[in-house]
């Protein structure tokens, strides 16, 4: 039989649109777009790199909830608002993701607000940090 976990975070809009920050399907674990609000505090900070340390905090803090971490992490959809902004979320992104190098899109649409700077949504595979790595080159 299929395990399936869904996660809430008791935010408002999970409860409007209907969603889940994070479902996991036995070992396969989808992160829902993820945006750098403190859950504490409910700020926002107003620098990029900042939100981005925000984002993938409550990320990790989500895949935590399932037994997973963020070297379990395969892919991300990096979405910012701002292209000026790469620079410094991709810094970030790099520090946190360093060895870990999921297969990564990154694009620079509007976001639903004007107060997000960077959204992250990843898919990751519980156990992936401890699996044996070839890396190629093409």
């Amino acid at each position: 039989m299929v395990e399936i976990v869904k996660l809430k975070t008791g935010s408002r809009y999970e409860d409007m649109a209907s969603y889940s920050r994070l479902v996991c399907v036995d070992g396969l674990i989808f992160v829902s777009n993820t945006a750098g609000r403190n859950p504490a505090t409910q700020e926002i900070p107003e620098d990029a790199a900042e939100q981005t340390d925000q984002v993938l905090a409550n990320i990790e803090r989500a895949l935590q909830a399932v037994d997973a971490s963020l070297g379990d992490v395969v892919a991300a959809r990096v979405y910012i608002q701002d292209p000026s902004d790469t620079p410094a979320v991709m810094a970030r992104f790099g520090d946190r993701f360093r060895g870990i190098d999921p297969a990564m899109t990154l694009t620079c649409p509007p976001l639903s607000s004007p107060a997000y700077k960077v959204e992250i949504e990843v898919t990751a595979y519980r156990g992936a940090s401890r699996g044996n790595v070839e890396l190629k080159a093409i």
